[in-house]
């Protein structure tokens, strides 16, 4: 199974991965058409990262290569979230960010 990949215009370490169509058509489609509003918004802007093969056989480094597959096929994409302790919701704001 092919799929894009896209990283996220908001948050560090969250990609879509996007189930890439057989025709060349669809190239230039928005890849977040497949996302309802609530999850595009929090998404962001999407930024091309690559293009990848998903196969049984060569494992993801952060999620479950099935897992991935089985949503491509059945959602038509996969959003993987930023890995736990990436954030620390403790961490004091930067100076110039207060209030912001």
């Amino acid at each position: 199974m092919h799929c894009d990949i896209y990283k996220s215009g908001k948050k560090d370490e969250m990609y879509l991965y996007v189930a890439r169509a057989d025709n060349a058509e669809n190239e230039h489609a928005d890849p977040l058409s497949v996302l309802s509003d609530p999850l595009r918004v929090a998404f962001g802007r999407a930024t091309f990262v690559m293009h990848l093969e998903l196969s049984e056989s060569r494992p993801l480094a952060r999620v479950n290569v099935l897992h991935v597959i089985d949503s491509l096929q059945t959602k038509g994409f996969f959003i993987q979230m930023p890995p736990d302790g990436l954030i620390n919701p403790n961490a004091v704001e930067p100076e110039g960010l207060r209030g912001a």
